[in-house]
């Protein structure tokens, strides 16, 4: 059976090759993510890492994220567990042309992404 992960990816990807958005998917466990670059995203999510933490993992267990605390003094930890353990980072992520992300787990998710894509790579009007 596939796993969920490379179901969700696909579904993206073929969302965005069907309204003709190129795309360029990141083997994010074999290239993960500098701490640096998750910053980044988080700020074009407007999220917190918590937020977009997966904490059914088992390493998320291992580490005991359920309990650490969900403020400003902590964000940098999560952030390096993130980095540590991309399996916790909620996928897919889609990086915008416009300066935004989506978490694309949904279909209503990924069409809001493909309509802020197609706005921005869409020629304007004469």
């Amino acid at each position: 059976m596939e796993q969920p992960l490379v179901l969700e990816v696909r579904r993206g990807a073929e969302t965005f090759e069907l309204a003709a958005v190129p795309v360029t998917l990141r083997p994010y466990l074999t290239a993960p993510p500098s701490a640096a670059e998750l910053e980044d995203v988080l700020g074009r999510l407007g999220a917190q890492p918590w937020e977009v933490c997966r904490l059914g993992e088992p390493v998320a267990a291992e580490l005991g994220l359920a309990d650490w605390p969900r403020d400003e003094a902590s964000r940098e930890r999560w952030i390096d567990a993130m980095a540590a353990h991309p399996e916790l980072i909620q996928r897919p992520i889609l990086l915008l042309d416009d300066g935004t992300a989506v978490v694309g787990r949904t279909p209503e998710a990924l069409s809001q992404a493909v309509a802020t894509a197609t706005r921005v790579t869409e020629p304007p009007l004469p």
